[in-house]
């Protein structure tokens, strides 16, 4: 007999198996680093054979450039539609984006991925690229954009957006890397919120102008 909820059943789940393998592909890049994980691991963690992993992703890189698509790029695309629609300051529209920024990349799992891509670029230069290009350069621009708000209403100081931008993003990526590796041992003694509170405070008085 026919059973059309159990085809759905399994229609949903069909459905639903990239992203259970893009969540476990995520905890094991995290846990081991890209290198030591095994896609064999990843189908096992997700309760899939290998064969149905394939199905999806022809490969490891593959496999990762899609956790991180998943992970990061809706997070920037949030961040730029921020931009072009959130009335008020330049330094609000910043805070707004640094502490969405640590909400979803410094609290989650996706924080594991710029330590694995800081620890492997050299090995795996072609993620490393990806990276640079998906994510790493579209930040960079996200940051540029508030730069240029604020200077254009006189609200920061006159500067070359470009060149900062390192300087302001740096200890942001610090800290989440930091996270998934020295915290282990105790070696933070500073709370994560008095981190961000003094980052922002310090960071904002140095782009401000001196009207400010």
């Amino acid at each position: 007999m026919h059973c059309p909820v159990k085809e759905l059943r399994w229609r949903r789940r069909k459905d639903a198996r990239p992203s259970e393998l893009t969540a476990a592909a995520l905890d094991l890049f995290v846990e081991k680093g890209f290198a030591a994980t095994k896609l064999e691991e990843v189908a096992a963690r997700a309760g899939v054979s290998k064969g149905t992993l394939y199905l999806y992703f022809d490969s490891k890189e593959e496999l990762f450039k899609a956790v991180v698509r998943e992970g990061l790029l809706p997070l920037l695309a949030e961040g730029e539609a921020l931009v072009d629609s959130m009335p008020g300051s330049a330094s609000e529209l910043f805070r707004a984006i640094v502490l969405r920024w640590w909400e979803m990349v410094g609290e989650g799992p996706i924080g594991g991925i710029p330590k694995l891509i800081f620890s492997e670029a050299r090995n795996f230069p072609e993620i490393a690229r990806f990276y640079a290009d998906e994510v790493i350069e579209r930040g960079k621009r996200l940051f540029v954009a508030v730069f240029r708000r604020g200077i254009d209403s006189g609200e920061f100081r006159p500067f070359d957006p470009q060149a900062l931008v390192h300087l302001v993003i740096s200890p942001l990526i610090m800290r989440v890397i930091w996270k998934h590796s020295l915290d282990c041992c105790g070696v933070t003694n500073v709370p994560v919120d008095i981190y961000l509170k003094e980052y922002l405070e310090l960071t904002l008085r140095g782009l401000r102008s001196d009207a400010q």
